[in-house]
C-alpha cells in the first residue's frame, strides 16, 4: 500500500475542497456537474460541522507524504437509520488518477471503520466509473443494487466487516 498523510478537513481547508468539487472532471461521475462557489461554501460548512461531531466519521484530506501535495478527499458517513452501516467515498484530483491512491484511500478508510461498531460498509458509485468499481471489488465489496438515484445512474456496493 502507498503511504499517505491524512487528516480531517478543517475550516481552513475550503480551497482544497473547492479544487475537487469545482472540477467537472472530478464531479462527472458524482453529480454530473461542477459545484459553484456559493453551493460549495454551504456544503463545506456542513462537512466541517460533521467533522467536529465524531472522531472517526467525517471527511479527510489526503496528501502525498514526501511533498504534502493534496491528492483528494475520503469520507466515512454513518447511516442515520442503520447505526451498524456506513458509507465510504473518495474523490481524487485528476492529476492523481491512476497512481493507486484511490485504493490506498479506500484501505485507510476501511481501517478507520474498524474503530467503530459498523458491520456493513457501502459505497455508491456511477456504474460507468470502472476504476472506482475495480478498487471496491478488489477490497471485497460486491454489487448490491444498480439503478437511478436522485435522477442519476447509481450502483451500491457493500462489504460485511464482521
Amino acid at each position: 500500500m502507498i503511504r499517505m498523510l491524512y487528516r480531517k478537513f478543517t475550516v481552513n481547508d475550503f480551497e482544497l475542497y473547492f479544487q475537487l468539487v469545482s472540477d467537472k472532471r472530478v464531479m462527472a461521475q458524482i453529480t454530473e456537474r461542477a459545484i459553484p462557489l456559493e453551493e460549495a461554501k454551504a456544503n463545506f460548512e456542513k462537512l466541517v460541522t460533521r467533522n467536529e461531531r465524531d472522531h472517526v466519521f467525517g471527511s479527510y484530506a489526503f496528501f502525498q507524504p514526501e511533498t504534502e501535495v493534496f491528492i483528494g478527499l475520503g469520507h466515512l458517513t454513518l447511516d442515520e437509520q442503520k447505526s451498524d452501516e456506513a458509507e465510504l467515498g473518495y474523490m481524487l484530483l485528476p492529476e492523481q488518477w491512476g497512481k493507486g491512491y484511490g485504493s490506498t484511500i479506500a484501505g485507510i478508510l476501511m481501517s478507520l471503520m474498524e474503530q467503530t461498531n459498523v458491520r456493513v460498509i457501502k459505497a455508491i458509485i456511477d456504474p460507468a466509473n470502472k476504476a472506482s468499481r475495480k478498487i471496491l471489488m478488489n477490497k471485497g465489496f460486491s454489487s448490491d443494487w444498480v439503478g437511478e438515484m436522485d435522477g442519476l445512474p447509481g450502483e451500491i456496493l457493500k462489504k460485511e466487516l464482521r
